[in-house]
């Protein structure tokens, strides 16, 4: 029933991602600069939370954070083929354009943020 509650965590943050990509009319340019990162962080730590439902909340935070770095630094590198999957929305989505250390900070508070609701949530204090 875990599986669940997380899944539905990961679909409902992935919704408000891609509806914050869309409205940005509305959102202020500072948040805007942020939320897309944030967002994509915290879907990622409900995911781990989703994939290893024993982890305990700090150290599915610490793998998101780590996963999250891994990816954006992975985003130094520029080659033929892997430039061709992140010009695809797909691509473009989960290996991101361009190394911005702003993201890193996105990220930091995006995996904390869902790590605490979390922690609040399912009344899981095993930090």
């Amino acid at each position: 029933m875990k599986r669940v509650y997380y899944l539905f965590l990961v679909l409902a943050v992935m919704c408000l991602g891609l509806l914050s990509r869309r409205m940005t009319v509305y959102i202020p340019d500072i948040i805007d600069l942020f939320l897309g990162d944030f967002l994509w962080a915290m879907m990622i730590y409900f995911m781990i939370r989703m994939i290893f439902i024993n982890l305990t909340i700090r150290k599915a935070a610490f793998f998101g954070i780590l996963f999250c770095f891994l990816i954006e630094t992975s985003q130094l590198y520029h080659s033929g083929w892997i430039d061709a999957i992140r010009g695809t929305t797909l691509g473009g989505l989960i290996l991101g354009y361009g190394f911005l250390w702003s993201d890193l900070v996105a990220y930091l508070f995006g995996v904390s943020f869902g790590a605490v609701f979390d922690g609040l949530m399912t009344g899981d204090i095993r930090y």
